[in-house]
């Protein structure tokens, strides 16, 4: 699928998409991303490099996270490629490596993350787990991982009540640890947002001093469906050097 209507291009190697919380939406943001630069012949590998709450079902219909990674890059590669590490139960990682006896080596997972990202020509998308502070270990956290990569940051969050002060607490650790934000995306976004919704995103935009764009509900999982959806985010900002 090609979009002809814009050219956009990537000048940065990587980005690490977080979320304000857990099923804030990242994989969805971040599988529309991956599809839109693929439709614009832009090279992309994905990774959500830790995985839970697998053997407790999907967490979208019928898909788990790197599933609709997997589809929105077309299949170009496997599931289990883009979630190395998985735990059975949806819990934070920290509890479920425990409870597994395995021990996460998140400066292993960061220096494999750079090392693939300059093995590579594209650039490379990173899925965080749960939010920025979801402790990773007893000692590191996602920001942790998303400093160590030094990669910008797009941070996935609900649009209704509750989301100001999320996004804001976010935006200020992301922003306390040198982390470059480069948007905040609500979805799903409605196709008619209530005055919370739309006040939501102007204050957020304002109080943070942040481009908040929107993501409509993807309902066609494809790669298509996908694409149509991401190429409605400000891509060319987002991707920027």
């Amino acid at each position: 699928m090609r979009l002809p209507s814009r050219r956009v291009t990537s000048r940065v190697p990587g980005l690490f998409i977080t979320g304000t919380d857990t099923g804030s939406g990242k994989s969805y943001v971040t599988a529309a991303i991956a599809a839109a630069m693929v439709a614009n012949s832009i090279d992309v590998v994905v990774r959500k490099p830790l995985l839970t709450g697998v053997d407790d079902g999907a967490t979208n219909g019928p898909w788990l996270d790197h599933d609709l990674l997997s589809v929105a890059v077309g299949g170009a590669e496997a599931a289990e490629s883009i979630s190395p590490v998985r735990f059975g139960p949806a819990m934070s990682p920290h509890l479920a490596a425990e409870q597994a006896g395995a021990d996460i080596d998140v400066r292993a997972i960061a220096q494999d993350l750079r090392d693939l990202s300059t093995q590579q020509d594209g650039t490379l998308l990173v899925e965080g787990i749960g939010g920025l502070l979801v402790p990773i270990t007893r000692s590191d956290s996602v920001a942790d991982l998303a400093v160590a990569l030094g990669f910008p940051i797009v941070i996935a969050a609900r649009p209704g009540l509750g989301t100001i002060s999320h996004c804001l607490l976010t935006l200020e650790a992301a922003r306390s640890r040198g982390l470059d934000v480069r948007a905040v995306v609500f979805g799903p976004w409605p196709e008619a947002p209530s005055a919370i919704e739309s006040d939501n995103l102007k204050t957020v935009a304002q109080l943070g001093n942040v481009t908040v764009a929107t993501l409509p509900a993807v309902t066609d999982i494809t790669h298509a469906g996908f694409a149509q959806a991401g190429n409605q985010l400000p891509l060319t900002e987002i991707l920027a050097g």
